[in-house]
Order: structure tokens, then sequence, then C-alpha cells
């Protein structure tokens, strides 16, 4: 086939996206595509080597099969790139517009979990400016909290906040980057993160753990600077809890219609699975967890890849004749 990799992208994740797209592309060469690389500036402009794009509706991209997006976090992983991918009528990897947003919205994928009954971290949501009741409903949820900004990823932005002061400097610094802020009970619970792959049909890999060393968290510097975090894969878990996460993120994929891929993230209490969040463009550079996720589930690197081309082709397809 015929691949455009898009990478870069304007959000604070510019230089992680740029290593997932380096990693894709050299998979994909190596499975035997045709690969065109577009590189998004911090800008937004659009570069194919040294040419500036500009995207037509309904013209496609470069001449492209399927475009692969290789972006992380807003204007990438929140619909905004599959809204215009849909325009341009291009098949392409990954959920398409409404589950990309909802799954880049952290309160608002919270609230639906909440009606599919998943359980979950206790949490408040918040909006600028806050009320009384607002900081009642925080106080509630006991110390430590964590601060998040709702729509960004990678842990951007996001403060761990042990008492009220700390609080308010979390607080600041979440509504410089969003107007919608979520505040969540910190767990002591093991992190866990499964991964998915697939449309109808789904393959779900066994639970892998991250371990961050001493009293550290899995922000965005455990994240991307190897030795900083320890992903061991499979999770050595009791049976009855591994099942239980698999289950869960197999229900969460679906209620959010999430397709292609995603990588979904728990905290397990006890032998209680608590869903936290879905990335539905899961990073592929050395550190990622994704990739190594699906290996245990029997799918090399080069055939995941695979897989993710015929699934985003199949589904534009099946799309297309639904349409009138």
């Amino acid at each position: 086939m015929k691949v455009a990799v898009i990478g870069g992208g304007r959000s604070g994740e510019h230089e992680v996206s740029l290593e997932s797209a380096k990693s894709i592309r050299q998979g994909l060469r190596e499975a035997g595509h045709e690969v065109h690389y577009v590189e998004i500036a911090k800008d937004g402009t659009w570069r194919h080597g040294d040419e500036v794009l500009a995207i037509e509706p309904g013209k496609g991209l470069l001449g492209a099969d399927v475009v692969f997006p290789a972006l992380h976090g807003p204007y990438g992983e929140d619909g905004t790139l599959q809204g215009l991918l849909e325009l341009v009528d291009v098949p392409y990897v990954g959920s398409g517009l409404h589950a990309s947003a909802t799954c880049m919205d952290k309160a608002v994928f919270k609230e639906l979990m909440a009606h599919e009954g998943l359980p979950q971290v206790e949490f408040v949501t918040l909006r600028h400016p806050m009320s009384e009741e607002d900081r009642r409903r925080i106080e509630g949820l006991g110390w430590p909290v964590f601060v998040k900004p709702s729509r960004l990823g990678s842990s951007v932005g996001i403060s761990k906040a042990g008492n009220a002061a700390e609080l308010e400097a979390a607080l600041t610094e979440a509504f410089r980057r969003d107007s919608v802020v979520l505040v969540e009970r910190a767990s002591s619970g093991r992190e866990i993160e499964v991964g998915i792959l697939g449309v109808q049909d789904l393959t779900v890999s066994e639970p892998g753990e991250i371990i961050v060393p001493g009293d550290g968290w899995y922000d965005y510097e455990a994240k991307y600077t190897p030795g900083s975090a320890e992903v061991v894969i499979p999770a050595n878990l009791p049976k009855v809890a591994a099942d239980k996460a698999k289950e869960f993120a197999e229900r969460a994929f679906r209620a959010t219609g999430c397709s292609g891929m995603a990588r979904i993230d728990f905290f397990l209490e006890g032998e209680q699975a608590l869903v936290s969040e879905i990335n539905t463009i899961p990073g592929f550079t050395q550190t990622s967890a994704y990739p190594r996720l699906m290996e245990t589930a029997g799918v090399s690197f080069t055939d995941l890849l695979d897989r993710l081309l015929a699934d985003a082709v199949a589904d534009y397809r099946a799309y297309r004749q639904r349409e009138h």
C-alpha cells in the first residue's frame, strides 16, 4: 500500500509524535509498503519534504491508499485531524472523529464511563469560575488529588496536590491550559495498561504494569525518558484481576466507539480495576507500551501495522457503503 504517515503537530507532544512517526515509517517500509511522510510544524504548516501542502476537500492526501496519523494530543488525537481526513476523503488508521473527541476529553469520558457502570476513581469536573460547592466536592475527595486539564494528553499540565495551597497552584496551572479541569482522587493502586486492536473482532492484550521508582508518578518525563519508568509486560496479576481489566478495556473501547487501536489505562486497587483513560493514538516510540502489549497477544510490530492499515481501509469502505 501507499501510506502517508503524519507526525509532529501543534500540541505539546510534538517531539514525541516525531519519534512515533519515525518508528511507524520504519516498520511500514520493512513490511513492504510505500511510505510518504507529512510533518506538521508547531505553527500548523503541513510539509512533504520541502513542499508545503495545500489540503483540498475530496482530493485525498498525496495519492495515498491510507493515512497513518501519529499525532498525540490536541489537533491530532482529539477528532480535529480525523474530521479533516474525512473531508479529504481518505481512509485513516484509528478511531473516528466522535470517539477521538470523547476519549480526549477526560471529563466527557469519565461521565460516559459512569453511565456505562464501569468503575473509576472519584472525580470532580470544574469550570471557571469555581463555586463554593465545587470546593466542597473537592474536599470530599480527600488528599492527595491530581488536577488535570480535561483535553490534553500524555500527562501535560497535570499536577499532584497534597494540601489546599498546592491545590490552588495546580488549579491555576490547569486552567491556564484548559477551560475545563478535572480533579481526581489520587489512587494508590497499581498502574495497569491494556492494548486493543481491531474494529469488531478485537484482539485484547494481557495487562502490563507501569512501575515508577520511589514515590514518583507516571508524568510526562517518566513516560518518554528511557529508564524513568519500567513497563512490565505481562503484569504479575491474579487471573481474576487481569481478566476483569481486559473485560473493562473492551467494554470501554466499544462504549466510546473506538476503532483500530487504543491503549486503556487502569488503576488496580486490590483486585478492582478502575478505568482511568483511553489513548486512541498510543505511542509507537522506543519506550511506548502499546506495541509491546500487542506482542503479548501474538501480534508482531509489522503485523500490527499491516492489520491497522487493513482495518482502516475496510472500515472506510463500509462507511462509504452506508452513505446516502
